[in-house]
């Protein structure tokens, strides 16, 4: 330890669309929805994470809630950075006369622009950020899950996330081939409420789609071990009163089935893409699941039906990303060559 490590603090941020992590000191100190209230008027924040997604939908005129990332990428600039800003507050919660400068490792989809990437890398500088490294996800949700990414091995690997979903062949610590399509966890909730409104004449908002989707989401009309029927509150269409409706996981599994067949489509495009040593390592390893996605009922045995190849699921896929992009962190000398 040099002498004055103690001026540099060093964190990693799974930025993502739906939920931002944060990494320090080995343990996730922030693990909250990427959401903003502001005020419609100033613009100024009132509320970021927990506290602004009790607000969403149900805000009034002069209360606005934003979701700063859009389809994995910053979408509106000034409240990403007041989000970042106010996340790393909570990790810097104890007052200090000397303010620790910032090292960042931010994980980003292996699909964006050059132009997005320099969006992420401004709005972290602008939230003090003193060096700021920027780690592909398929390659973070890799490390995460225990892959030696700079061995000669073929490895898939598919994270679901929020806004995208990125499927990558790794191999000698690079990404060989990917593919990244903006289809995942917020397309799922489009589905649930489009199924409502056509099927049972019912609005419902983003929020309860999201909860429909942990409750009874599933990618297979037939499960094992199906979950119970989900009572589902929202508006009737037709006379505008609230309403209750009794929701299966088979419903679901019809309701999702376009955007997962749209995922199945982009894994077997990056197979046909995956040079035949690789096709060969993957073909013992099998391919992994990380990501919020990755926890949808069924969904290992569905990808697994149409590839003939073996699905793990990831442990905890949901922090797998985070873990990768702290380990990054952590040995930032050995992985150099993976920080952009």
């Amino acid at each position: 330890m040099g002498l004055f490590d103690f001026l540099t603090q060093e964190i990693a941020i799974d930025l993502g669309t739906a939920n931002t992590l944060i990494i320090h000191n080995d343990k996730v100190v922030v693990d909250e929805p990427s959401i903003v209230a502001m005020d419609a008027k100033s613009g100024k924040v009132i509320a970021i994470g927990k506290e602004a997604l009790l607000m969403e939908g149900k805000t009034h005129s002069k209360i606005e809630t934003v979701r700063p990332l859009k389809d994995g990428v910053i979408a509106d600039f000034y409240a990403a950075e007041e989000m970042i800003r106010g996340m790393i507050k909570k990790i810097t919660s104890k007052k200090s006369f000397i303010k620790p400068s910032l090292r960042m490792v931010i994980c980003i989809p292996s699909g964006i622009t050059e132009v997005e990437k320099r969006a992420v890398k401004d709005s972290a500088e602008h939230a003090g950020g003193k060096e700021v490294y920027l780690i592909h996800e398929p390659m973070a949700a890799a490390i995460g899950i225990g892959i030696d990414v700079e061995e000669p091995n073929g490895n898939m690997v598919i994270d679901i996330g929020g806004g995208t979903s990125e499927i990558a062949v790794i191999a000698l610590g690079g990404i060989v081939c990917d593919k990244s399509i903006r289809v995942a966890g917020d397309d799922f909730n489009n589905d649930i409420e489009e199924y409502m409104r056509r099927q049972h004449n019912m609005m419902v908002g983003t929020r309860t789609a999201e909860r429909i989707k942990i409750e009874v989401g599933a990618a297979l009309t037939e499960l094992d071990n199906p979950p119970e029927d989900f009572k589902v509150h929202g508006r009737d269409l037709m006379t505008g009163i609230p309403k209750e409706q009794s929701i299966t996981y088979s419903e679901i599994a019809y309701a999702l089935d376009k955007s997962l067949s749209k995922i199945e489509a982009a894994v077997l495009s990056a197979l046909e893409m995956t040079p035949p040593e690789l096709s060969a390592d993957i073909y013992k390893t099998g391919i992994y699941l990380t990501g919020g996605g990755a926890l949808l009922r069924g969904l290992d045995k569905r990808i697994s039906m149409k590839t003939k190849l073996p699905v793990h699921v990831a442990e905890d896929p949901l922090r797998a990303v985070a873990r990768g992009t702290g380990i990054a962190l952590k040995n930032i000398d050995r992985f150099t060559f993976l920080l952009k």
